[in-house]
């Protein structure tokens, strides 16, 4: 492997959005950065099964629904 070419990786503290921290190694910032996270798998409803929100254009929810409404028996 080249000397010199790869990114200087060093430790930082993550802070979650809830105030818990946790150290890890990272190429991001510098060493003893902390990385505050504005979003994580606490808070974000891809993770938590937040509130979803079809929107219907031009009928296409119902014509599923209506096509294979049988499989949700």
């Amino acid at each position: 492997m080249k000397d010199e070419i790869h990114p200087n990786y060093h430790t930082i503290k993550v802070v979650m959005t809830d105030g818990t921290t946790f150290e890890t190694r990272s190429t991001w910032g510098s060493e003893g950065d902390e990385l505050r996270l504005d979003i994580d798998p606490k808070s974000h409803p891809a993770w938590t099964g937040g509130n979803q929100q079809l929107v219907d254009r031009g009928g296409r929810v119902s014509r599923f629904n209506k096509k294979f409404g049988f499989l949700n028996k």
